[in-house]
């Protein structure tokens, strides 16, 4: 930045989300864990926070105005490929964590609209996050797709301050805040809410404070599942889809509502 800053529209940080960080080899696998992977997996997707924070930071050193975007281009999680399958073609499945780590980031992003102007999911087909799984002329959506499909008004929008207290999830090693979230006013004017729930045991109770709304209902859409791998398949392809969410409700200027366990969930108010 102090050199190049200047000549420069942009600036690319990578990140992937491994449930094993030790060894690119070991990665770990992308169905049939433990819940300490899921931890794990949870805890390093958080670690987004602290490296867009710390590469901010020195951005808005040598460029105050925020001409520069930071460009997180490649993120998602990466596994150890499917059994049988080409380790080179990075292939693996799509399950309901993967949906969970999508929120998290896509929160964490909006939280930096100011700096973060492009973020993209490192690969859409078959390939590590994929949004699509084909096989000839077979195609099935995975949970991940659904995410963004949730979080379609966060195209373009507005991002808005929230702040939400959150208990926290323990495992072994790891102890996160069990609720992320990120509000936005879409092009049209309404205002969406966004709660992930990464504890994947216990639904947490949510209140936030909607200061200058005049919002009266809420209602969306929500992501969740019965096991922490649960996943679609070519057999299967609607076993994660979105679900109607009535849930919430919105008094004194208060929304609250208690968001199921392992879930990924888009509000709308009106």
């Amino acid at each position: 930045m102090r050199i190049a800053g200047k000549n420069i529209d942009g600036l690319g940080l990578h990140y992937y989300t491994r449930p094993r960080d030790k060894d690119w080899k070991d990665k770990g696998a992308a169905i049939g864990f433990p819940e300490r992977e899921w931890a794990s997996t949870m805890s390093h997707t958080l670690e987004m926070e602290e490296f867009i924070t710390k590469h901010s930071a020195i951005m808005d050193k040598y460029d105050p105005a925020k001409r520069v975007m930071l460009a997180v281009d490649e993120w998602g999680t990466w596994y150890d490929p499917t059994p049988g399958s080409n380790p080179g073609f990075l292939e693996q499945q799509n399950s309901l964590r993967d949906a969970v780590v999508a929120g998290l980031n896509l929160n964490i992003f909006a939280h930096h609209a100011d700096r973060v102007r492009m973020a993209a999911i490192a690969q859409m087909v078959n390939v590590l996050q994929a949004m699509l799984l084909t096989d000839g002329a077979k195609m099935v959506k995975t949970p991940t797709y659904w995410v963004f499909d949730l979080y379609k008004p966060w195209q373009g929008a507005t991002s808005l301050p929230i702040q939400v207290t959150s208990p926290w999830y323990h495992k072994d090693e790891v102890a996160v805040p069990a609720v992320s979230a990120s509000a936005v006013r879409d092009t049209a004017g309404q205002v969406h809410v966004a709660l992930v729930n990464l504890d994947p045991n216990r639904a947490m109770p949510v209140s936030v404070a909607l200061a200058g709304l005049q919002a009266t209902q809420a209602s969306g859409r929500i992501i969740t599942g019965t096991a922490m791998d649960a996943h679609n398949s070519f057999d299967a392809p609607d076993t994660v889809v979105p679900q109607p969410f009535t849930g919430a409700q919105v008094t004194g200027g208060n929304l609250t509502l208690t968001v199921p366990a392992k879930s990924v969930l888009v509000l709308d108010l009106r």
